[in-house]
């Protein structure tokens, strides 16, 4: 597993002779400080950084409230058609992103026409599709549905509404679901090619994986050691984020042992 990424980072101090050398070489015979500058200064990349990282924190927070609302309700609360619904709403999962993203630009296009910060080469372009997930509200119920009723009845008797409910204890007691679900939605958005390719025209306005293309020419003649480091330092934020909910993961693995 770890191979690539070794790979990665001692290619990136390659030359681009040194690349395709034969037997391999993992250890460059002189490295090549000067790939990491050349490739952050190949394209707007704090541009790019800042539209990924606005983007990708923008759909998590999102993600996570819209999943977190839906999931309570499918999870605790009673009411005609829930589970209908719920198997509806999943079914959804069935049907791949690249069948939406034609109805989805059309949707923008028209909403651009009525006014221009709803359409498309936009901020809510880039964001309002991903804000809702069916995966995410998945995930969610299922962690809500392991708390249990006692928890529920021994609030309502104290005065806590729904919400106060779902805030104070809810989400607490799921910080493992919660952040496993950040994590692939940060992770998801933060890798996402197509959709912004799609719907963004100007640079202003680009992510960061489309800023690796400047690195892969025509035929294939690629910008290896250039390329090589550009990867690094673009797959630096999803590093950091795995690290800071890494401490949830072992929570929840090790709180699977106990009994209350």
């Amino acid at each position: 597993m770890i191979m690539p990424f070794v790979w990665m980072i001692s290619t990136s101090f390659k030359s681009q002779s040194e690349v395709f050398a034969y037997p391999p070489q993992w250890i460059p015979t002189e490295f090549h400080w000067q790939n990491y500058v050349q490739a952050w200064n190949a394209a707007p990349f704090p541009r790019y950084f800042f539209n990924s990282v606005v983007v990708a924190l923008a759909v998590t927070l999102g993600d996570l409230f819209t999943s977190a609302l839906a999931a309570y309700a499918f999870a605790r609360m009673k009411f005609p058609g829930r589970d209908a619904l719920f198997l509806i709403y999943l079914s959804s999962l069935m049907i791949p992103h690249q069948m939406t993203i034609l109805p989805s630009f059309l949707l923008l296009k028209n909403l651009g026409d009525l006014w221009a910060p709803l359409g498309l080469d936009t901020y809510f372009a880039l964001i309002a599709p991903f804000l809702a997930s069916a995966f995410g509200v998945f995930l969610l119920r299922q962690s809500f549905m392991q708390i249990p009723n006692e928890l529920e009845d021994a609030a309502i008797l104290d005065g806590c509404g729904r919400a106060r409910f779902l805030w104070e204890i809810v989400i607490p007691l799921s910080r493992p679901a919660l952040a496993t679900l950040a994590l692939f939605t940060f992770m998801g958005n933060w890798n996402s090619y197509l959709w912004p390719l799609i719907v963004t025209n100007s640079d202003t306005l680009r992510t960061v994986q489309i800023g690796l293309r400047y690195f892969i020419g025509q035929e294939g003649a690629s910008q290896w050691g250039l390329l090589m480091a550009a990867a690094v330092f673009v797959s630096l934020p999803v590093v950091l984020i795995y690290l800071m909910v890494q401490r949830q993961f072992v929570q929840g693995i090790a709180s699977t042992g106990i009994k209350q």
